[in-house]
């Protein structure tokens, strides 16, 4: 018998990471809760907001949950609502935005893998998707 427990996850009750730009992520199934295999969380984005194009290590998929996005992939744009849900494969470049100038938007994401990298496309610049959210490996949780 596995010695992993299962978690229950309230977003109201988890810390929320400021990514600029008006976007803000709150990590819900990470390494913090156990998960050896998957990463996920809902990103909220003022209006009008938008995060640089970038690409992952492995596969995506993104569910919006309230408002109007974008989904700019491989150089295609896909206007988004309510549950309609991107499967975005490993190392295409893509980002989301805000297709409203007055309503906040809310996207569910989920990675297939825990060590999912993120590389902007502008600068090259690659880092865990773990540190975006503070966390260290071997730190505690």
């Amino acid at each position: 018998m596995s010695e992993m427990k299962p978690a229950i996850l309230r977003p109201r009750e988890l810390k929320t990471n400021d990514r600029g730009n008006g976007a803000r992520t709150t990590p819900l199934v990470t390494r913090k809760c156990g998960s050896t295999s998957m990463i996920n969380g809902i990103t909220a984005f003022d209006p009008g907001a938008a995060i640089g194009l970038h690409k992952h290590n492995c596969e995506e998929s993104v569910m919006v949950l309230d408002g109007q996005a974008i989904a700019e992939i491989d150089g295609e744009r896909y206007p988004l609502g309510p549950n309609d849900t991107t499967w975005i494969p490993a190392n295409v470049p893509h980002r989301f935005i805000n297709a409203s100038d007055t309503e906040p938007m809310r996207i569910f994401w989920v990675y297939a893998s825990i060590d999912a990298t993120r590389t902007m496309m502008a600068t090259g610049e690659e880092q865990t998707i773990d540190a975006e959210h503070g966390y260290k490996p071997g730190a505690s949780a």
